[in-house]
């Protein structure tokens, strides 16, 4: 069985790279990982961390959610608040960040981390450089007014990038995350499925991708959270991931 179960983890982590490479539609963009940003960081450099985690030396994860905030984040937050820990938001401009204004202000409030994930979720790759800026732009413009702090990271949808995306994410001050883990949670409502499906694809310094917008999503983060604890990993937000390093605009992060 244990045999069974390591090549079933290795299954899982190679599906979701290769995932991931067809998500870049072929693009030949270089991604930066975590810890090659740490690395570039002055030598001199602190980690960033508000608990003054080292992810050069802790064993670090970070947890984001996309395409929210909808009727499930409030008791995600509340989760999070019971585990003391704190996650990347990347959020949803229409219907989302205008519908419920309240939430955005709570999950920058509580220490999270408050990200882009463009107004109306149209692929960026298949738009043209004005349509990715307007995309873009209107979702920091109204997370600036909530929160009074414009994003500096974003995810694009799927992961879908090009060279125009990139050069507006520069342009906007915006780096560009994408992932490790995924559950494929708009796939399922099975929170175990969703929450084994992480557990295996985690590995240190990594990124794992969820949305609180899914019903079996939300159910399935206690479990995730508790497990990932006992195994040693410390959560933290995306900047705590790359700190000392700094998320420069228009770079591609990936573990």
């Amino acid at each position: 069985m244990p045999g069974k179960r390591t090549k079933a983890k290795v299954t899982a982590a190679a599906l979701a790279v290769a995932a991931l490479a067809l998500t870049l539609g072929g693009c030949s963009m270089e991604t930066t990982s975590p810890g090659a940003a740490r690395s570039h960081a002055a030598s001199d450099a602190k980690p960033q961390s508000a608990a003054g985690v080292d992810c050069g030396k802790a064993t670090c994860i970070a947890l984001t959610f996309d395409a929210g905030p909808g009727k499930d984040t409030a008791r995600l937050l509340d989760t999070l608040k019971e585990k003391k820990v704190h996650a990347t938001f990347f959020l949803l401009g229409k219907n989302h960040v205008l519908k419920h204004p309240d939430l955005v202000r709570r999950i920058a409030d509580e220490g999270h981390e408050v990200a882009n994930h463009t107004w109306s979720h149209r692929r960026l790759d298949e738009l043209s450089a004005d349509e990715i800026r307007d995309e873009l732009s209107r979702t920091q413009e109204a997370i600036s007014e909530i929160t009074g702090r414009r994003p500096t990271l974003m995810r694009p949808p799927q992961g879908r990038i090009n060279d125009d995306v990139t050069k507006v994410s520069r342009e906007l001050g915006l780096a560009q995350i994408l992932w490790s883990a995924t559950a494929k949670d708009f796939s399922t409502t099975d929170s175990e499925l969703i929450k084994n499906r992480i557990l295996d694809q985690a590995g240190r310094d990594g990124i794992i991708l969820l949305h609180d917008i899914y019903d079996g999503t939300v159910p399935a983060v206690p479990g995730i959270i508790d497990e990932l604890k006992r195994r040693g990993y410390t959560f933290v937000t995306v900047p705590e991931l790359l700190a000392p390093g700094k998320a420069n605009p228009g770079e591609v992060y990936r573990p």
